[in-house]
């Protein structure tokens, strides 16, 4: 039997910290396969998934900026699992034959690495997100009607307003509130968890995306940026006693079930953190 083939869609991918955890996942299983980068351009995505099964990937992580096209593509081609309709995007793919199903696994993902990671349950819970992007979207609407009330804010208020209207399609609408910039402090005071879903932290030099000042204690604090040990916010709010984490954990778990959706097989999820942090390192 031929190596199975899977990757990751994106534009560009060359900085992914997925090869390492999944290829030392699948190592570990003994189970013959490869996780490659596939830097596709969008006017290419469209023949790149057509063509999938007949170029022998058997699956595939999409990330940046195909997530929505994917989604759209399967919608109309294949089939796409209840999460990835509802999210409105599409993070996983699994080859059956020459079918396509579209999953998303970032709502999951980030929902284990908050229970695991920060130990937060967040039913009955206040939250405060910063950034209503993609990543935003995936985890309002996987939380749902779970928070007591989820603040949002972004300096798009159209952002804002386009995920507000998602999630009233399918929850309480009472649960979103939109946080203007002059109520950002009165927001955040009355929550118990901070999601930092921008992209300010990916670099050296970059300051924080919120004043330490604004970190009230009990405060736990969930930075998605991932590339790094510990962001300025992190640093931040550890030097205030306050739990806080970075994205990895959210990385490391999205990764796991997509693995498990691939391979019907548990994934070594101890084994795949162990790849993150020592490429993070090298």
């Amino acid at each position: 039997m031929a190596k199975l083939t899977y990757g990751l869609i994106g534009h560009p991918v060359a900085h992914s910290l997925s090869p390492a955890m999944q290829n030392a996942a699948f190592d570990a299983l003994k189970i013959d396969a490869e996780y490659k980068l596939f830097d596709v351009e969008p006017s290419g995505l469209e023949d790149f998934l057509k063509n999938m099964a007949k170029n022998g990937i058997a699956g595939a992580n999409v990330t940046i900026p195909h997530k929505i096209k994917a989604k759209d593509f399967i919608k109309t081609n294949g089939l796409l699992n209840e999460h990835a309709e509802r999210l409105g995007a599409v993070n996983t793919i699994k080859v059956v034959g020459d079918k396509l199903t579209g999953f998303n696994t970032d709502g999951p993902g980030f929902y284990r690495s908050l229970v695991e990671d920060l130990k937060f349950e967040p039913e009955g819970k206040s939250i405060f997100v910063l950034g209503a992007g993609g990543a935003a979207h995936a985890i309002v609407m996987y939380l749902g009607n779970g928070p007591k009330e989820i603040f949002v804010t972004d300096i798009d208020d159209c952002m804002v307003a386009e995920l507000k209207k998602r999630f009233e399609k399918h929850y309480d609408h009472r649960r979103f509130k939109a946080v203007p910039g002059n109520k950002f402090k009165e927001s955040l005071d009355a929550s118990d968890l901070l999601i930092q879903a921008t992209p300010i932290g990916m670099r050296d030099g970059y300051p924080s995306p919120v004043d330490p000042d604004l970190l009230h204690p009990g405060l736990r604090v969930y930075d998605l940026v991932y590339n790094r040990p510990a962001t300025k916010l992190v640093e931040m709010a550890n030097k205030k006693k306050l739990h806080a984490t970075t994205g990895l954990g959210m990385l490391l778990f999205q990764g796991a079930i997509a693995f498990e959706l691939w391979t019907v097989k548990k994934a070594p999820v101890e084994v795949m953190k162990k790849a993150l942090k020592e490429t993070l390192k090298s």
